[in-house]
This record gives structure tokens, C-alpha cells and sequence, in this order.
């Protein structure tokens, strides 16, 4: 077995600034470190238990096939203050036929993200013998 220490997504944005604005200003992630200069540097943010990398620069988006999957604590707190800093809201916080909570936003190349709140009653929250 592989012993995995630490991972991350690496994105290669169309523009590297737009989308450091997005996920730095307007989601608000905290940055874990920065390398190089210019343009293209590279910025990693904290996801919770992993990272995200913008870096370097792509001619074309990301594919559809890409989507991230962020937990939140308050879907309808975060649908309200992405809605506040302008960002598309895709679809509002709706609970789905599982239990979670789940809204959908994407970034300025069109990578869907998945906010998700676990709520209270639900079965990823259970924890026996406590």
C-alpha cells in the first residue's frame, strides 16, 4: 500500500489571476503557501483535509469531468454570502433524497463545486459509543 502523506488538486486555470480571485476573495480559502512569481505563480489553498493548487495556466478549461467537493458547516450562511460577493449560484442549498444538504457553484472556468453540509441527523454524523 501506498502511505499517502498529503494530497491536493492541481488546477491550470485560463487565467490564473480571475481564478485566484475567485477561490482566495470570493470563496475565501485560506492560503497554505506561494511559489514563483509573475502571472503564473503558484498559490495553495487549505480544503479542509487537502489542498488546492492554482498554478501555471492552461489554454483551455478544465473538463467537466472535474468537480469539487468542499463540506461546509451552513449551506444556507455560505448561499448567502457567495450570493452577497457576487459569485453565479448554480443551484441554492437543497436537501437531497440522501440527507446532505448540497449547493453548486462553479469557478471562472466552469469547474462545478459542490458545497455540502452534513446535517445534525445524519448517518455520516453518527458515532457510536459516544
Amino acid at each position: 500500500m501506498v502511505h499517502v502523506l498529503s494530497s491536493r488538486i492541481l488546477l491550470r486555470p485560463v487565467d490564473p489571476d480571475r481564478t485566484r480571485a475567485f477561490y482566495g476573495e470570493q470563496l475565501g480559502l485560506a492560503i497554505q503557501r506561494e511559489f514563483g512569481t509573475g502571472p503564473e505563480r503558484g498559490t495553495v489553498y487549505f480544503l479542509g483535509g487537502g489542498f488546492l493548487e492554482v498554478s501555471g495556466r492552461s489554454e483551455t478549461p478544465p473538463s467537466p469531468a472535474l468537480q469539487l467537493w468542499l463540506q461546509v458547516e451552513d449551506a444556507e450562511a455560505a448561499h448567502e454570502e457567495l450570493t452577497a460577493k457576487g459569485v453565479e449560484i448554480l443551484r441554492p442549498p437543497v436537501r437531497e433524497p440522501w440527507g446532505l444538504i448540497e449547493m453548486w457553484i462553479a469557478d471562472p472556468d466552469g469547474t462545478r463545486i459542490a458545497l455540502v453540509e452534513t446535517p445534525k441527523d445524519h448517518p455520516l454524523r453518527y458515532r457510536p459509543g459516544i
